[in-house]
């Protein structure tokens, strides 16, 4: 019994071994850069026969393809027929650039107007010690000479000085220093301190009235000596700075 079925088991083997034999290979498809599939491997590879064959390297970048204007009978059209049909122009009207000539070595153009003071070598190569002093002494020469004139002198006509006024002045502003009429109202005070143009006018024309011991026309009411406002600080400030 087990002889019986060491023979069956012997025999399907065999019949196995018969199929796989006689059963069509399967082609390895190539796998690389390129080659996703077996038709476009078989299509490259044609391909590269045949460019083999008849003498032309298949890897060979193709030629460039150089194409000029064609005219109506065939001939290349001139720049001038180009300009004259309004072709060769670019949107905002200037010409378009020539295109490159073969074997010609584009030209970097320098800008000849940056100085080169500050690079020593191109200095030295040009100038000397003498030279330079010549040049400064040329630039002290060139130079004009104002002769200084005397200052002006202050009119006496101008009114009272009000900057000499707020320098001596022995109080601050608000600080009651002289007697006033209880008539000096706040009425009459901004009435009459509104027909001034500044508070300097003001305290002009209030010293002139003879301010600060009077003050006929109320622009003073609060006695400190200075009208309508006016602040003697700035001038005291300018002269202790």
């Amino acid at each position: 019994m087990g002889v019986q079925r060491m023979k069956t088991g012997v025999l399907i083997l065999a019949g196995a071994l018969v199929l796989s034999a006689c059963a069509p290979q399967q082609f390895d498809r190539p796998r690389g850069v390129g080659f996703d599939d077996l038709s476009n491997f078989d299509t490259d590879r044609a391909r590269r026969e045949a460019a083999l064959a008849g003498g032309v390297d298949p890897f060979a970048p193709p030629p460039a393809v150089q194409s000029a204007p064609i005219g109506p009978v065939g001939g290349v059209i001139a720049a001038s027929d180009l300009a004259a049909a309004g072709i060769g122009q670019s949107g905002t009207g200037a010409p378009l650039a020539a295109p490159m000539q073969p074997g010609l070595v584009p030209q970097i153009a320098t800008n000849t107007g940056i100085s080169d003071e500050q690079d020593f070598d191109a200095v030295a190569g040009r100038e000397t010690i003498e030279s330079d002093a010549q040049r400064r002494q040329a630039a002290i020469a060139a130079q004009e000479q104002i002769a200084p004139q005397p200052l002006p002198v202050r009119p006496a006509t101008t009114g009272p000085n009000i900057v000499e006024y707020a320098l001596n002045a022995p109080n601050a502003k608000g600080q009651e220093w002289y007697s006033r009429s209880l008539l000096s109202g706040q009425a009459r005070f901004q009435r009459n301190c509104a027909a001034y143009a500044t508070a300097d006018d003001a305290q002009r024309d209030f010293l002139a009235r003879g301010g600060p011991e009077r003050d006929r026309l109320g622009i003073d009411p609060d006695g400190d000596g200075f009208a309508c406002g006016w602040d003697p600080e700035p001038f005291r400030r300018a002269v202790q700075n």
